[in-house]
């Protein structure tokens, strides 16, 4: 990803003399090129998600002969896909507007079009741009793309984890459910090391209390040795399991045992990169000061609203996470007020949980705004997300101000 910030903002409408749209696949694209008064310059065509189709891609936008900051391209943010082409052209000095898949599906349902392709997709986006009411995306510096990286990673690591520690625990009822009277947590690293070699009540039999001994004195001899062993074995030899499709059973719990040791492990060096990560941030120094931030939500903050200098007013940073009042309203029929939920549910999520944190803190300032608002009559549940709003913003202030952290100001913020 390029080193630089790029925040696109709407060209000049006199400085624009081509809108190009381009839909993007993880193996092909299409464009459609048109003219500020609509009219097609080329046919719609289909090119390589690849050097070649970019070569192509480039030949035909340099024989509009045009000044290539004239020329406004248009994509979906589509994650990776269009990574290495929206920097291509960035490179090459075009104008680039990455647009909210919702955003280009909402226009289409105006126009009223019924069939779909990429390329009507293509001439779909251009015409987004010449609308006037394309809302201009955010393109992440290097910085906060390494954020994002390891922050999506980190979460696909954790929910596998959850996955196969579910999958662990079911397997276990049928195999040998009297295992937790040992270990309670079976999912610890003794436990996952001994349910891994001997899967099942009946592997424990077959092994002895020798065996297994041995293999506890290996893994934990200051915790676990014979007579934990011995309760094992005792256990084994009275077991309700079922004893149906044992051997199948056992290979899926060796196989899941495996699979989440692994999990775990690259999870742990995964989670030490973004510590350190966070250590050599100074922005995220800041954020670190506010007691109820953990470094979790820091990281996630820092990943999800990049460079927060592109946010004129407060009001749009809460509206980007999604914590603005959607109201619904016909004649005399007024529906329920209610959150947008726009954005990162991540973001939501990781705030509700530090605004919970805040309550149960002794001297937390938002603990005290809460209770303010509560006392005013406000319903705790709206209250409390108005902290979560109020938390955001006093993140947002200490990004773009380069504030110290200072608790006493969290009610003025």
């Amino acid at each position: 990803m390029s080193n630089s910030n790029v925040v696109p903002t709407p060209p000049e409408p006199a400085s624009l003399r081509y809108v190009v749209g381009i839909d993007i696949g993880s193996q092909t694209c299409a464009m459609c090129c048109l003219t500020p008064e609509k009219r097609q310059v080329f046919k719609p065509s289909t090119f390589a998600n690849t050097r070649e189709g970019f070569d192509w891609l480039f030949e035909k936008l340099a024989s509009l002969k045009s000044d290539p900051s004239s020329i406004l391209v248009g994509l979906e943010a589509t994650s990776r896909y269009g990574e290495n082409l929206s920097q291509a052209l960035l490179k090459a000095g075009y104008r680039l507007c990455l647009l909210h898949p919702a955003q280009v599906h909402a226009f289409a349902q105006q126009r009223g079009l019924r069939a779909k392709t990429d390329q009507l997709d293509a001439g779909t986006i251009a015409r987004v741009l010449l609308s006037g009411e394309a809302r201009f995306g955010y393109l992440p510096d290097e910085h906060t793309g390494t954020y994002r990286e390891l922050l999506r990673l980190q979460q696909q690591l954790s929910e596998d984890v959850v996955r196969y520690k579910n999958e662990l625990h079911a397997l276990l009822v049928v195999l040998f459910p009297e295992f937790v009277q040992v270990f309670a947590d079976p999912t610890r690293p003794t436990a996952l090391a001994v349910l891994k070699r001997y899967p099942s009540a009946q592997a424990v039999v077959d092994a002895g209390v020798e065996q297994l001994s041995h293999l506890l004195h290996e893994l934990a001899p200051h915790h676990y040795g014979r007579p934990t062993a011995q309760a094992l074995f005792a256990l084994a030899q009275t077991s309700i399991a079922s004893g149906v499709a044992v051997m199948a059973r056992s290979k899926s719990m060796s196989i899941v045992c495996d699979q989440l040791e692994h999990t775990l492990i690259n999870l742990a060096q995964l989670e030490q990169e973004i510590d350190q990560l966070l250590t050599n941030d100074p922005q995220a120094k800041r954020l670190l000061a506010v007691a109820e931030f953990g470094p979790l939500t820091v990281a996630v903050l820092r990943a999800e609203l990049g460079d927060v200098q592109r946010f004129a007013h407060m009001d749009q940073v809460v509206a980007y996470v999604g914590l603005d009042i959607q109201v619904k309203q016909s004649g005399k029929w007024k529906g329920q007020s209610k959150l947008s939920k726009r954005g990162s549910g991540r973001v939501r999520r990781l705030l509700y949980l530090a605004a919970l944190r805040s309550l149960h803190e002794k001297h937390s300032p938002f603990k005290d705004y809460y209770q303010r608002l509560v006392d005013r009559g406000l319903k705790k549940g709206t209250a409390l997300v108005a902290v979560m709003r109020k938390m955001i913003i006093v993140g947002v202030h200490l990004l773009k101000t380069q504030d110290l952290y200072d608790a006493n100001k969290v009610g003025i913020q």
